[in-house]
């Protein structure tokens, strides 16, 4: 776990830093006068929830139970329940980061439909935005209460953001076992 820290520490440094670089602004679209850690950070939420909606949106609503099973898959998730856990993980976490209570969250137990868990999920976005808008070049690596033994402002961000990436890598497959395409794998319209 140390071994982890250590490299997301680095990660966090080396993204703060390099959002400096006028190759990484360029790249991005970013210019030179807003490149600063909430940007950055907002960026890369923007990319991660640019795909994570539309996948929760392209699995049909008969299917959000499903869970694999052909295999070693016991006690998995069900797609609603990774979106779910998702949601719920963007308010704790990008909460956390920014010393912030989320208002609204919902109850992701109550929640039953496909349009219900989708909305639930595009407000936890909403909110993680909230609060990486809190996030300066002062604050970003002050230390705040540990999740998962991350503990400044901006390591905690970026590690929901590498926290969504899995569940997304999961959600994907859910898809691909149900004949969908995700969204994310189909060729680009022009």
């Amino acid at each position: 776990m140390k071994k982890s820290l250590v490299i997301l520490s680095v990660a966090v440094f080396a993204t703060l830093a390099l959002a400096g670089t006028p190759r990484l602004q360029a790249q991005s679209g970013m210019a030179a006068t807003t490149a600063t850690p909430d940007k950055v950070v907002d960026q890369l939420l923007n990319m991660v929830e640019g795909e994570m909606v539309p996948l929760a949106e392209a699995m049909p609503a008969d299917k959000y139970n499903f869970a694999p099973s052909n295999g070693n898959f016991k006690g998995v998730r069900t797609f609603a329940e990774q979106v779910k856990h998702v949601a719920s993980t963007n308010y704790f976490m990008f909460g956390a980061a920014a010393s912030m209570q989320p208002t609204g969250m919902p109850k992701m137990s109550d929640l039953k439909t496909k349009e219900q868990t989708v909305q639930a999920l595009k407000d936890s976005f909403a909110f993680a935005h909230q609060a990486i808008a809190t996030l300066n070049e002062q604050n970003a690596l002050e230390q705040v209460k540990p999740v998962d033994g991350v503990d400044t402002r901006a390591g905690i961000m970026l590690f929901a953001i590498v926290h969504m990436n899995d569940h997304f890598g999961q959600m994907v497959e859910y898809l691909r076992m149900n004949g969908i395409v995700p969204p994310s794998s189909q060729p680009k319209k022009k």
